[in-house]
């Protein structure tokens, strides 16, 4: 049989054929992981006949926004909405995302699928905000969360890192948003790799500094505190705090995309769960290998899993902060949307070579579910660059 074909561009202009391998074999419904928590952080998929308008007034399609998160919880996974990988801050604003929360609990309570979702501060204006009304809207936004049944993330907040001039005024509001929830959160350490406007988060520059302030915070609450997720893409860092973490009964979540593979697979010293935007487009080979877990197949989680790190490292490749075009490619090539449109147009933050070399390792690690309609898919994304 003729296996499917598509002409992928290079960085140096040349085109070169790509003969895709086969189907999936992932993608079978599993339940509840026993030995990790894993959150897979969604996209969202957008209105493709709505209008542009003004940066907060973003338009979804609620239909396929919605299956791609029941897809996501047949597969075992949790969900973590209303977060970064959704666009949160890139042209998903607040009204929309009260929205997706309300309706993405409802979903999850018809399935009985886990649910997180994101709180921030991001109903003020851009800019500097004084901290009371930081507190207000962080407060605002958790009690819609908590009201929906779902778990909070306690994002880090732009207006947070644009006014607080020192760690104390980090601890004064994270303290009263701890205070305040009226159950265990996760905390979201976001690097500047994902937003720059987030640099100096918790009032320092130097990391080692940042990381005490945290760990001040996660001290003073710790019951408050179900996990804190770090999103730095450094291994050995999320290592040191794992340990320091363990000693307040406090999880690690990893959101390392370059290096989720063994912080989860762990050794004898502890593991990180998972609250991670790659377990989006890798959702069927991470739902298999943390079956494999289960069973104690080590072997059979790295087999699955290593394969996926080059296409994550990838997607996430610097500016990070546009790895959510490669997200959202990877689903319109496996048929879970019918358009390759994004709120804001950010489908065009990433050139036709990046968007080929996603077809080509995810085809690498048997993600393509159907190889057919993902090289049809490929050639209209290139026919639009001239490439044909």
């Amino acid at each position: 049989m003729t296996r499917p074909w598509v002409v992928l561009p290079r960085a140096d202009r040349s085109l070169v054929r790509h003969t895709l391998g086969e189907a999936s074999p992932y993608g079978q419904p599993a339940g509840p992981f026993r030995n990790r928590v894993a959150y897979a952080a969604v996209h969202v998929v957008a209105d493709p006949f709505a209008e542009p308008t003004s940066a907060g007034d973003a338009r979804l399609d609620w239909d396929a926004t919605l299956a791609y998160r029941r897809y996501l919880w047949s597969l075992g996974l949790s969900v973590a909405d209303a977060m970064d990988t959704a666009q949160r801050g890139m042209g998903l604003g607040w009204a929309a995302c009260r929205e997706l929360i309300q309706r993405t609990a409802a979903e999850a309570r018809a399935v009985g699928g886990g649910l997180a979702c994101g709180a921030n501060t991001d109903q003020l204006p851009p800019g500097p905000a004084d901290l009371a009304a930081i507190e207000r809207a962080y407060d605002e936004q958790c009690a819609v969360i908590e009201d929906a049944g779902a778990t909070v993330v306690v994002m880090a907040s732009r207006h947070l890192a644009a006014r607080a001039a020192d760690p104390d005024e980090y601890r004064r509001v994270y303290g009263h948003v701890l205070s305040r929830v009226s159950r265990p959160v996760i905390l979201h350490w976001l690097g500047e790799m994902f937003d720059p406007q987030l640099a100096g988060y918790w009032g320092v520059r130097d990391l080692d500094r940042a990381t005490d302030v945290v760990l001040q915070i996660v001290a003073a609450h710790a019951s408050k505190i179900d996990g804190v997720k770090i999103s730095l893409l450094e291994g050995e860092r999320e290592l040191a705090l794992r340990e320091r973490l363990s000693r307040h009964d406090v999880r690690t979540y990893t959101g390392d995309d370059f290096n989720f593979a063994e912080l989860i697979r762990g050794d004898a010293r502890g593991h990180s769960h998972a609250l991670l935007g790659i377990f989006d487009a890798i959702a069927p080979a991470a739902s298999a290998a943390l079956q494999a877990l289960d069973r104690g197949a080590v072997d059979a989680y790295e087999a699955i899993l290593a394969p996926t790190v080059p296409l994550s490292r990838h997607i996430f490749g610097a500016p990070t902060f546009y790895y959510k075009t490669g997200v959202v490619f990877l689903a319109y090539l496996n048929g879970h949307q019918s358009h390759f449109r994004m709120v804001g147009g950010l489908e065009s933050a990433r050139s036709v070579v990046h968007l080929g070399r996603v077809l080509e390792l995810a085809d690498r690690a048997r993600l393509l579910r159907d190889p057919e309609l993902a090289a049809a898919r490929m050639r209209t994304v290139l026919a639009v660059s001239g490439i044909e």
